[in-house]
């Protein structure tokens, strides 16, 4: 049985093919990357718990516990019902004063992630940007 095809049917199917192929080595290529730089994240979460240490040790505003609640309940408002295995302080930015504080938290859940920004206001932590 012969199966006849059109030069476009031919052309779809080659460039579905191709289309395919891309998107399977960029999915290996993503994850041959986070493998390489599994070890770099770990490292980066260690520094940012040391620079917290440091900060709470200069300054009294500085409580992981308030700073995570804040994180907590800016991605249950930006991300309603999303579900996220851990959260994890990565960027402890401590300026003189308290106005320019910032803290960085990731919300990891598989291969989604989340990103939340904090700024110091006074005593309280809030929210500047949800990624």
């Amino acid at each position: 049985m012969l199966i006849a095809l059109s030069t476009l049917g031919i052309v779809l199917i080659v460039v579905a093919a191709v289309i395919v192929v891309f998107f399977i080595l960029g999915v290996l290529g993503a994850r041959a990357r986070d493998r390489r730089q599994a070890g770099a994240y770990a490292e980066h979460v260690r520094e940012a718990d040391q620079a917290l240490e440091q900060a709470r040790a200069a300054d009294r505003g500085w409580h992981r516990e308030t700073m995570e609640q804040a994180a907590r309940a800016a991605i249950a408002e930006s991300r309603a019902g999303w579900n996220y295995d851990g959260l994890h302080l990565v960027l402890v930015d401590d300026r003189p004063g308290i106005d320019e504080d910032r803290a960085r938290f990731v919300a990891v859940a598989g291969d989604d992630e989340c990103r939340v920004l904090l700024a110091r206001r006074g005593d309280r932590w809030v929210a500047e940007r949800v990624e």
